[in-house]
């Protein structure tokens, strides 16, 4: 089906519990075929425009409206599999309206074997008849093939796992694996990049450039933007602004709007021309640097009001001296089921030791981070643990923040004042320190974007006296301005 454009937007506005005002008198239309970025600060508003197109948030002023008959599918931050499924029942549970024909279709096959009328015989020849032209128009025939294909691409866990134990990763790969089997005429991705390994980060850049439907996508991953977008959209104090190009030219065009506007800093507009001319010089010399250059991405996304102007500023406390041990690991071995995560894994990490942990979706890393704070136990090996060790854990599920909570009370635990490190501070000053300001520290768990909860988890664990950090996917969803500053606090942590 031809249409103009596959999604509109008409003064769309968006107001939280308490009045915040997110989204403000936004009009966009979508182009078929379109690959959009969706750039902003955490709390934005990125994730609620995905909602609304979605169809799952429709608390909003305005309008906003699919194309006739056009399919959407979303792919959220946290995605959620059916737990009593397999991977492939969850994969295929996706496809819906095509199983469901199909199947249909394959009964109506096998009663012509059976001792039937003639014209219960032609019933059946026309209903066929109809299955067969609704399955031609989605092109269905050959779904399980395509399924096969889709789960070997993404290294789906085996088919037949239960989906209980898999890791972030490989659920994130399991959901997106059923998202895309469902062909959808409009694909939101919120985040898709989180949690997966390099491998699956660079297949899944290679499948939405060949995607012929319309995608819309936020995340904070500069590099998989530059490969992928062929439009930005920035959120900027509530308004959409779309840009047509990929990220590296999107910086082109914000600075001249910067300086149309007049708005800008010095500070500014120096990190904006520096990143400019990084991007217009030769390919060859942008290659080796990519990723670090477009990860370097500063504070252009800075409002220029006082709210935003205040820079996060990440507080990681030191605990007491560390001794001679902190980890100790010997012959350690872990599986689930019949699958080995690792055996035979022996090391030490020493005093001030700073430990990258890499590896494929599922390979035990998360595992392995829970077996060090004792959430679970090795099959075999042993692990010895400093006696003057403070743990600190943060996780990458962020599951343990209570959504009817408000920002300060799961940040400050309902004290006006807390113990950092060796000194008291005020709990509000504290969390401003994690940007969030005034009314947003009055904001409920449950209205948060993804890396807002992020920031309140950060807030929450680094607050303690802790000598020994381990994190398990810290930069999930975070703004560029709060990796800058948790980078910063990491590079300080005397731990």
């Amino acid at each position: 089906m031809s249409v103009q454009y596959v999604y509109t937007i008409q003064q769309l506005k968006k107001i939280w519990p308490g009045g915040k005002e997110v989204l403000k008198d936004i009009n966009l239309s979508f182009l078929p075929g379109a690959k959009i970025g969706v750039l902003g600060i955490n709390g934005s508003g990125k994730s609620t425009l995905l909602k609304i197109i979605a169809g799952i948030d429709k608390e909003f002023n305005g309008e906003a409206w699919a194309a006739e008959g056009l399919k959407i599918g979303y792919l959220s931050q946290e995605p959620k599999l059916d737990k009593k499924l397999s991977v492939l029942e969850n994969v295929m549970s996706g496809l819906g309206e095509a199983k469901e024909l199909l199947d249909e279709f394959n009964i109506i096959s096998s009663k012509f074997a059976e001792d039937i009328t003639e014209d219960e015989m032609n019933e059946l020849i026309i209903k066929q008849g109809e299955l067969q032209e609704k399955i031609d128009a989605i092109d269905a025939w050959d779904i399980e093939r395509k399924a096969e294909i889709a789960m070997d691409a993404l290294r789906l866990p085996s088919s037949n796992s239960s989906v209980v134990n898999l890791s972030g990763g490989e659920i994130r790969r399991v959901a997106l694996c059923k998202l895309l089997l469902s062909s959808p005429d409009i694909l939101l991705l919120d985040e898709p990049t989180n949690h997966l390994d390099a491998e699956t980060v660079s297949w899944l850049q290679r499948y939405l450039h060949d995607f012929k439907n319309t995608v819309i996508t936020v995340t904070h991953d500069r590099y998989f933007l530059d490969e992928v977008a062929g439009w930005i959209l920035e959120i900027d104090r509530g308004q959409g602004i779309p840009y047509k190009g990929n990220y590296s030219g999107w910086l082109e065009q914000k600075e001249k709007r910067l300086e149309v506007e007049g708005k800008a800093e010095l500070s500014r507009k120096k990190t904006l021309s520096d990143e400019l001319e990084w991007v217009r010089s030769a390919p060859k010399a942008r290659q080796a640097k990519s990723k670090a250059r477009l990860n370097s991405y500063d504070e252009l996304f800075k409002k220029n009001n006082e709210k935003l102007d205040q820079i996060t500023k990440i507080i990681i406390p030191s605990g007491p001296r560390l001794g001679n041990i902190v980890i100790e690991s010997k012959n350690l071995k872990k599986s689930f089921d019949d699958k080995l995560l690792f055996e035979n894994l022996t090391f030490n990490l020493p005093p001030a030791g700073i430990v990258g942990v890499i590896g494929a979706n599922g390979a035990g890393k998360t595992t392995l981070f829970k077996l060090l704070t004792g959430a679970e136990n090795p099959d075999n090996g042993e692990i010895r643990i400093g006696e003057t060790v403070k743990l600190g854990y943060v996780d990458q599920s962020r599951d343990h923040l209570e959504d009817t909570k408000t920002v300060w009370e799961e940040i400050s635990g309902g004290l006006d004042e807390l113990e950092i490190g060796s000194r008291k501070m005020n709990s509000r000053a504290y969390a401003g320190f994690f940007n969030f300001k005034s009314t947003d520290q009055q904001k409920r768990i449950s209205q948060l974007s993804g890396g807002e909860r992020n920031r309140v988890h950060l807030a929450k664990v680094l607050k303690t006296d802790c000598n020994l950090l381990l994190l398990d996917e810290p930069t999930n969803d975070l703004d560029v301005e709060a990796l800058r500053s948790l980078e910063n606090a990491l590079l300080e942590f005397a731990g």
